[in-house]
């Protein structure tokens, strides 16, 4: 069964501003060094954007686990009681015999 998303604050594919920031100071630059600096960019960059979509499906299996959790308190709530009304059932039968 899916549950729709209860967390939908963030997009989770958006880089932080101070990286996006980062990154357009990497391009305005002329250095020797700009392209390897790039792909390191890069590299951080993707790195950050899985790691959030990571988090973001840890949130969600937790908040279906808490759920799935609450259905079986509820369940076994109610097979206590069903089984405690049984067990008064016999016991009166018992007596009544």
């Amino acid at each position: 069964m899916t549950q729709p998303k209860r967390i939908q604050d963030r997009k989770t594919d958006e880089l932080p501003t101070e990286l996006v920031e980062l990154g357009e100071l990497l391009n305005s630059i002329d250095s020797e060094n700009k392209t390897e600096l790039l792909m390191t960019f890069n590299r951080v960059s993707e790195s950050v954007l899985r790691r959030r979509r990571i988090l973001g499906l840890v949130q969600e299996a937790l908040s279906q686990l808490r759920l799935d959790v609450k259905y079986l308190m509820f369940d076994l709530e109610m097979t206590r009681r069903e089984r405690d009304e049984l067990q008064s059932r016999i016991e009166g039968e018992e007596r009544g015999f």
